[in-house]
């Protein structure tokens, strides 16, 4: 006999061998029927699995959120019989699930494209309808590569190569139609539903090969529900109107080019926008005691060996000789010495921190840099400023004693969260992500970080009100530390992984580092690492799209235009300009001979916020007519009211904080 425990608590005997259809079906016929699939011990599994130990037992309705990628493994194998059933002679490879969906990869000599989406849909459909059960037979290795190999599919029969000789492999059906797989899988096509998509199609070497055939990879996503479906899809349309990428062109920010890839070329605006936030930021820090310092570029590869991260992190790292050095590499006179461009400001943090004696009285010291930072990634990952080479980290450092960990990692918070809603984002989810597997120090060390971190964690959502998510990332802390991790949540919906708060047991001590304790000890300080934008770079790409360029008046790169009807009003708008950069605001003047429509059409592509369009009647009466960025109204107001109007909304929101207290 054994012994199940059920959500309620509950505890009941069964025999061994019992399936999860048997439990299911003996406590209500209701229950088999809206139930899916089963989760022993937090493990998914077939509903007909047969149970042959003590286990926690749940039933997973096709509502529950484990069971999404079920209906998306499920999904990719109905896509697959659609196209086989279609095209005879297909051959199937293999069809994952994947962040917000899944895909599958076919060989067929014509490439599938988008005009083949509705014929496949309609036929998926069709297969959902039938809602034939999903069966798991176990077989022979060999047993499957035959089968395989009668049916003409050489892609299956190389992936039944590549498994040990011996083992007994899962073959799911679906009818007729049968897929080798691990599964688990629901308990018919027909719980599949229908919300779901074929999306694009793309190209993929088989098994990434680049030698290996070209395949044709479908990918697709879907939903428990159709709403959730319109609401992921709608997503996508905002998200593609809103691309950092295209928004960039549009408002001349920046560019990226094949001789520096990876890196930006900021533009006038852009270089604004990018020196707005920057400025933002410095003064945020200045007032919290943060010290701005700056550490070398470029570092002798001892200093990434002793902080462990030639060992840990070399292969993201740009190490780099004297052109000399390698031009003659013989000549003993040449400096062969090998240097590492920083992929991180730490290592130099910590220099500066030992350089001079430090005492108690000095923490906690909190050392700011805005450093620029060079990390290799693949050419296929670079995305726009999302994902780059080279990027500048709103870095700091925070040594400081056990005793004022807690308070400094509050401290950190209040400054990430108030900057968050200065950006306009609310909706924040602090992670705590504790120690890894593998990890440096002792576990008292780690205990006692937890267990101070937790408290923190704990005070956050008690003065937030509840209106701050909290949750728990069990060993995904770094090597050297617990940290917690600050996901913010745009306009659509996306969410973005942009803060972060780390303890190090490991750098100050590798390196020596230490302050004079009131007994006069010599003591390893602790290191908390701190960033809130992360990457400044992606924070500006975040920004533009969460704002779909409509940025506030105080983070606008151009904030005013001063648009002429015709040429009477140009000596009044060089006016109107200058006395608003005398207030502090960044001003164009537009005096073209064209079409009023014509420059503010032009002017709103550019996500201008406010338009003052003047003309010979404004210049006599001493007023400008405002245009506001997306509304089709405009207001007059005296040259005096607009100038105080737009002073006010400039200011940016930390300086408003400042004059109100």
């Amino acid at each position: 006999m054994i012994h199940l425990t059920f959500p309620d608590g509950a505890r009941r005997e069964f025999e061994a061998g019992v399936t999860g259809v048997d439990i299911a079906k003996g406590i209500s016929p209701s229950l088999l029927k809206r139930t899916v699939a089963m989760a022993l011990d937090g493990t998914v599994t077939d509903l007909t699995d047969t149970i042959s130990k003590d286990a926690k037992i749940e039933f997973l309705g096709r509502d529950d959120p484990r069971a999404l990628e079920l209906i998306r493994h499920d999904c990719a194998h109905v896509l697959a019989e659609a196209v086989q059933s279609l095209w005879p002679g297909t051959q199937v490879t293999i069809g994952p699930v994947i962040e917000n969906g899944f895909y599958y990869d076919f060989y067929r000599e014509t490439p599938f494209t988008p005009e083949d989406f509705p014929a496949i849909e309609a036929e998926m459909k069709k297969i959902i309808a039938r809602d034939a059960p999903f069966t798991k037979e176990v077989w022979t290795r060999d047993a499957v590569r035959d089968l395989f190999e009668k049916k003409g599919e050489a892609f299956k029969v190389e992936l039944v190569d590549a498994i040990p000789a011996g083992e007994d492999l899962k073959v799911y059906k679906q009818g007729d139609w049968f897929d080798l797989c691990r599964g688990p899988h629901m308990t018919s096509t027909g719980k599949i539903g229908d919300a779901f998509k074929l999306m694009k199609v793309a190209g993929a070497y088989w098994r990434g090969d680049s030698t290996r055939p070209m395949l044709t990879r479908i990918y697709a996503t879907a939903f428990a529900k159709k709403d959730e479906l319109d609401t992921y899809l709608h997503q996508l349309e905002e998200a593609e109107k809103r691309d950092h990428r295209r928004l960039g062109r549009e408002m001349d920010l920046f560019h990226f080019q094949e001789e520096g890839p990876g890196t930006v070329f900021w533009h006038k605006k852009g270089w604004t926008l990018f020196q707005s936030l920057t400025n933002y930021m410095r003064r945020r820090l200045s007032r919290l005691g943060y010290d701005e310092v700056n550490a070398p570029q470029l570092l002798d590869k001892s200093l990434w060996e002793t902080s462990g991260h030639w060992g840990w992190y070399q292969e993201n790292m740009f190490a780099v000789k004297s052109a000399h050095a390698y031009m003659n590499p013989e000549d003993q006179d040449a400096e062969q010495r090998v240097f590492a461009l920083k992929p991180m400001n730490c290592p130099g943090h910590v220099q500066i921190f030992k350089h001079g004696l430090k005492s108690y009285r000095d923490l906690p010291l909190r050392l700011a840099e805005f450093g620029a930072v060079h990390r290799y990634e693949p050419s296929g990952a670079l995305h726009g400023l999302m994902r780059v080479r080279g990027f500048t980290q709103d870095d700091a450092h925070i040594f400081c004693t056990d005793e004022q960990m807690a308070a400094e990692c509050l401290a950190i918070n209040d400054l990430i969260l108030t900057t968050y809603k200065d950006f306009g984002f609310d909706k924040i989810v602090v992670k705590l992500s504790t120690r890894p597997e593998k990890r440096v120090g002792s576990d008292a060390l780690w205990d006692r970080a937890e267990s101070v971190m937790m408290k923190v964690l704990e005070q956050i959502k008690e003065q937030s009100g509840g209106t701050i998510e909290t949750s728990i990332n069990p060993g995904e802390g770094a090597f050297y530390g617990p940290k917690f991790e600050y996901v913010l949540r745009d306009a659509i919906g996306r969410d973005w992984q942009c803060g972060t708060t780390q303890v190090d047991f490991n750098l100050p001590e590798r390196f020596g580092a230490f302050y004079i304790a009131e007994d006069g000890s010599k003591t390893i300080p602790v290191m908390i690492h701190r960033a809130i934008c992360g990457s400044m770079e992606r924070f500006t790409g975040i920004l533009i799209e969460h704002f779909a360029g409509h940025f506030p008046l105080w983070l606008a790169p151009t904030q005013v235009v001063v648009a002429t009807i015709t040429n009477d009003g140009d000596d009044y708008a060089r006016d109107v300009a200058a006395q608003l950069q005398n207030a502090g605001l960044r001003v164009e003047t537009d005096l073209r001979n064209e079409k009023i429509t014509y420059k503010v059409r032009e002017h709103s592509l550019a996500k201008v916020p406010a338009l003052l369009v003047v003309g010979r009647k404004e210049a006599a009466d001493k007023t400008v007519s405002i245009r506001r960025l997306g509304s089709p109204d405009q207001q007059v107001v005296s040259l005096a009211e607009a100038l105080a109007t737009l002073s006010a909304e400039a200011i940016p929101p930390d300086q408003k904080r400042l004059a109100a207290e």
